[in-house]
């Protein structure tokens, strides 16, 4: 299938225990993607993102945390430690999947999609660094990029309005 004729549903992802997810789970849900990291200095942003997912998950909303060590080896650990540091640390209780790279020729197909349906600031598609988030709507559309310094919380009025 070409990237074309792809759908944000069309994609699968493993989760931090070794299973593979389908994202057509998701599908009617608002979904935020984001690409995480453990030692990054907008790691903080966890307590957001629960925070959102908390607010908002019974209407429907789907926080989706995809670990990447791309920038500055800010993810070291395995899955077993971000699964760990992520509960521990933040209560995290929305999915995290295994670590991905974002960019490059190894890049997961799922962000290969995302950049090229919301390509960033003057149409430079690549990941900037951790915790670049993408709003997906009900209907799979991605509507949404997000810089990493965007404060979860400050995307409380643009989740709403999809919900």
């Amino acid at each position: 299938m070409s990237a074309a004729n792809q759908g944000i549903y069309d994609f699968s992802a493993e989760t931090l225990d070794g299973g593979t997810v389908s994202l057509d789970q998701y599908r009617g849900k608002v979904l935020l993607i984001v690409n995480t990291a453990s030692e990054c200095g907008f790691t903080p942003q966890y307590k957001g993102l629960q925070a959102v997912y908390e607010q908002f998950g019974a209407r429907g909303l789907e926080v989706l945390g995809f670990p990447c060590n791309q920038f500055g080896k800010q993810e070291p650990g395995d899955a077993a430690q971000i699964g760990a540091f992520c509960e521990k640390n933040y209560g995290v209780t929305f999915p995290m999947f295994a670590k991905i790279e974002v960019n490059g020729a190894h890049a997961h197909p799922l962000y290969r999609y995302l950049k090229d349906k919301e390509p960033g600031l003057l149409g430079i598609e690549a990941i900037k660094w951790n915790f670049t988030k993408f709003l997906v709507d009900r209907q799979g559309d991605v509507v949404k990029r997000y810089a990493p310094q965007t404060k979860p919380e400050a995307m409380a009025d643009d989740i709403e309005k999809l919900l």
